[in-house]
């Protein structure tokens, strides 16, 4: 799904969405590949750039053309034609923000109503930030819809490749499908305290052992 004045490509080709309340980092997250910043496309009609980046597998080139809201979300949604003939999505949420977390239900429902059935990534982004107001215990929204979850920092490229990853292995059907190249990203902007994660992560495992909390919508 690249746009009308975008080159195609001769190896498969998806069209991912990615959405979320505005300021968690979507648009950041995708620009930190090489190849979607300098080959996007912005179509006004719709309201979106979309970024083609490629990934280098086992199995041969894959592209994901990323569509990016450019900021239309804060319009109160998206219109369908952003969502039509997705094949996979991210959902993003922003770990310093509780609202952003707390809309997470509302954007799988849009997501949804277009798109039944495609893999669908939860991200927590900012995990780099000190004092992150949504724990990761807190997080269960995935484990109630069978999302898979990561939990991510755009700027400092932690965890980048594994949403592209997760996704590629279920439009492929193969889970030994792989990444072959170092993925051609810009330079980190801030640094993760590694140390700090791992415990976050600890936190996670511990967690989806736990009964998941009553309600569609997951209390703080």
């Amino acid at each position: 799904m690249a746009l009308p004045n975008q080159q195609t490509v001769g190896y498969p080709s998806f069209k991912l969405v990615i959405v979320g309340e505005g300021g968690t980092g979507k648009t950041t997250f995708v620009k930190r590949h090489l190849t979607g910043e300098f080959e996007k496309k912005y179509e006004p009609t719709i309201g979106v750039e979309v970024h083609p980046l490629d990934f280098f597998t086992n199995r041969g080139m894959i592209r994901f053309y990323c569509w990016d809201t450019a900021g239309q979300e804060k319009h109160g949604g998206l219109r369908e034609g952003y969502y039509i003939n997705s094949q996979c999505a991210v959902i993003m949420f922003d770990v310093t923000s509780r609202i952003t977390y707390e809309k997470v239900p509302s954007w799988h429902r849009d997501l949804f109503r277009t798109c039944e059935n495609i893999p669908v990534v939860l991200c927590g982004n900012k995990v780099d930030v000190k004092n992150r107001t949504v724990k990761a215990k807190q997080v269960t929204f995935h484990r109630k819809k069978n999302l898979q979850y990561y939990e991510i920092s755009a700027k400092s490229n932690y965890n980048f490749e594994k949403p592209f990853l997760y996704l590629a292995r279920k439009l492929a059907g193969d889970q030994n499908l792989h990444f072959v190249q170092s993925i051609a990203l810009l330079p980190p902007e801030v640094h993760i305290d590694v140390a700090e994660q791992q415990k976050n992560e600890a936190e996670l495992i511990a967690a989806a052992t736990q009964p998941l909390p009553d309600g569609d919508d997951d209390a703080f």
